[in-house]
């Protein structure tokens, strides 16, 4: 399939794809079992290919790859430490796959990448004057060490029985459910964590670093100043009330780190040779990085339509944000004149 098939770019260089944004149809009414089913079990829904992926991939690093809860129950340097590497080494993975493939290689140049544009070096607003290397500094210091910190006092709670847990074999169908319920727990999670970010307080003294990333790449998903990272990650305390295993806890942080690598790649396609290959239709989150107060959440929720802070890239969107934007500008002017 062709670019220009299923997108344009315009002058500026910004790509769009032909199929805009839509809400969830699970929220909707009257319900359409049909699109409901496909929306979940259908090929770029919300369970296959990546959030599937993911919890494949969680489970594995339960099983072989993160010490036994007799182990946790004592807080210990050498397990802690364990869990830092483990986080760092998937941050490498999948961020630097995916930086490896998209931005050093080059795999598919810049096709269907939102912007043209590659990512900023010998730039002053980035440290090292390079985003690349900014990103990976916020990645593996701040974001792997609270993402490992909400891990390591989660597991030593479960390990001394101080808050409520649950088994495969004693409660299954619960258990998978969980498993599901996981990724819109952290999404819902996601969207008013986002919201309180960008309060301009705390827009200024934290979030502003994630937004010097207007052009993203895998590695901007969680290039975050630490203040925000204890609240983004802080979605694994739901797991200290919710009853639930500590795959569950686990599968919600991987996701949070992970998943916003993928969700920051830039590409609405990684393709290869014939065009085929994974379409990660991440353009939802672009506009947010492009105009910072629509999109604060995944069409999976359609929290940004309810709140009014949904924009699908369409002229007709676009012209009634940059309407809102004039009259709230007009508001603040007259109530300080």
């Amino acid at each position: 399939m062709a670019e220009m098939d299923i997108g344009r770019r315009d002058k500026r260089g910004e790509w769009q794809p032909g199929s805009l944004p839509a809400p969830s149809p699970l929220f909707s009414w009257p319900p359409k079992l049909g699109k409901i089913a496909k929306h979940i079990l259908g090929y770029n829904g919300v369970l296959w290919p990546i959030n599937l992926f993911v919890a494949l991939i969680s489970i594995a690093i339960w099983q072989w790859f993160t010490p036994s809860l007799e182990q946790t129950a004592t807080f210990r340097i050498g397990w802690i430490a364990l869990i830092y590497v483990r986080n760092v080494v998937l941050l490498i993975v999948i961020c630097g796959g995916l930086h490896l493939r998209q931005y050093m290689l080059r795999a598919q140049g810049l096709k269907y990448r939102y912007t043209d544009k590659w990512l900023a070096k010998n730039d002053g607003k980035f440290l090292f004057r390079n985003q690349t290397y900014d990103n990976i500094f916020w990645n593996v210091t701040s974001g792997a060490i609270i993402w490992t910190a909400y891990e390591a006092f989660s597991l030593w709670l479960y390990g001394n029985n101080v808050i409520p847990m649950i088994t495969f074999s004693s409660r299954p169908i619960y258990f998978v459910l969980l498993m599901v319920g996981v990724i819109y727990l952290r999404l819902i999670h996601f969207y008013f964590v986002h919201r309180l970010i960008h309060w301009p307080p705390l827009y200024k003294s934290s979030h502003y670093l994630h937004h010097k990333n207007v052009n993203i790449g895998p590695w901007s998903g969680i290039t975050m100043h630490p203040i925000e990272h204890v609240l983004y990650f802080s979605g694994a305390i739901l797991h200290w009330i919710i009853p639930s295993h500590p795959v569950h806890m686990i599968f919600h942080l991987i996701h949070a780190g992970t998943t916003a690598g993928i969700g920051h790649v830039g590409f609405h396609r990684l393709v290869g040779k014939g065009d085929s290959g994974l379409q990660t239709d991440f353009y939802f989150h672009y506009l947010h990085h492009r105009y910072f107060t629509v999109n604060f959440g995944d069409e999976s929720v359609p929290l940004d339509k309810w709140f009014g802070t949904h924009l699908d890239g369409s002229q007709e969107e676009l012209k009634a944000m940059m309407e809102r934007r004039k009259r709230e500008k007009m508001a603040t002017e007259e109530s300080v004149g």
